[in-house]
């Protein structure tokens, strides 16, 4: 990704928006906080093509099977490119565009309700594949799952040994840092709450999808929800019904940084992404027709 020279109110993930339209210039300081901001779109999922696609890739392959969860997120990666308002984010009363595209979510190192959760921090690129998606998340999950405590899992644990009133200052103190986009890195390095987007994938808990707040704390605009496959039946024009598999994403976007149409275009396009997973092994930045 070309290199940015930053400018005096920059901040190091974003660059500053400053000629944007009054109305988006003006929200921030009318609604603060994210969370007060919130649209939710929750969208249903025919799997029937990306079954097929994953029978037709995984044939023959005898590393690390290509799953649903890879591909939503090469099709999120491949919608923010394209849709690039997407990856933009308030703090601090002001709308910046994020310097790179990433994707977090949190790994359960065992399926066992004692067991610990790691953060997972991934960067993409424009030319990014669904290849390269599978392999950047298997090798994430795999270090997640390491015995080695992820950044920011870290520097939490050093300080919940701090004494309450020492830890409540210093809260107060990461929350000012956090509005000014000065909280240092290695704190939030691995943070999904600073993500593009922050996954989660219920489905794997047998869960169904659903709405999931934003946080105000962080940069993160939008959060995914994947639900559990089930079957769906499909009404026909003559009301002849078929049972389909399918799955249901929540998404919960921060309106402030876009307007409807761009969201349901946006919408539309991962939609056909997903109905149509062999352009997922094109780059990431190259167009597709869609409308």
């Amino acid at each position: 990704m070309e290199k940015i020279k930053r400018k005096r109110g920059d901040r190091r993930d974003g660059i500053w928006l400053r000629d944007l339209d009054a109305l988006h210039t003006i929200m921030p300081y009318i609604y603060p906080n994210r969370a007060d901001n919130e649209a939710f779109i929750s969208e249903r999922i025919d799997l029937e093509p990306i079954n097929r696609y994953l029978e037709e890739k995984n044939r023959g392959n005898d590393g690390e099977p290509y799953k649903f969860f890879q591909l939503l997120i090469a099709a999120l990666v491949k919608t923010i490119t394209l849709r690039p308002k997407m990856n933009r984010f308030i703090q601090g009363y002001r709308i910046y565009q994020r310097n790179v595209l990433t994707m977090g979510f949190v790994v359960k190192k065992e399926f066992k309700d004692e067991a610990h959760e790691a953060l997972a921090f991934i960067p993409f690129e424009p030319d990014t594949t669904v290849e390269t998606v599978h392999n950047k998340i298997l090798e994430e999950i795999h270090s997640c799952r390491s015995d080695a405590p992820d950044n920011s899992t870290a520097g939490m644990e050093g300080m919940k040994k701090l004494p309450k009133p020492l830890l409540t200052f210093v809260m107060w103190l990461m929350r000012k840092l956090d509005f000014y986009g000065r909280v240092p890195e290695f704190l939030v390095k691995t943070d999904p709450n600073y993500a593009t987007c922050f996954i989660t994938n219920l489905g794997s808990i047998k869960l169904r999808s659903g709405y999931h707040h934003l946080s105000n704390w962080g940069t993160n605009s939008i959060f995914v929800i994947i639900g559990e496959k089930k079957l769906t039946p499909f009404y026909d024009e003559k009301g002849n019904v078929t049972m389909k598999e399918t799955i249901d994403l929540g998404l919960t976007i921060d309106e402030r940084i876009a307007d409807g149409f761009y969201y349901s275009k946006t919408i539309k396009l991962l939609k056909h992404l997903l109905q149509h997973p062999e352009l997922l092994e094109l780059p990431a930045n190259q167009e597709v027709e869609y409308e």
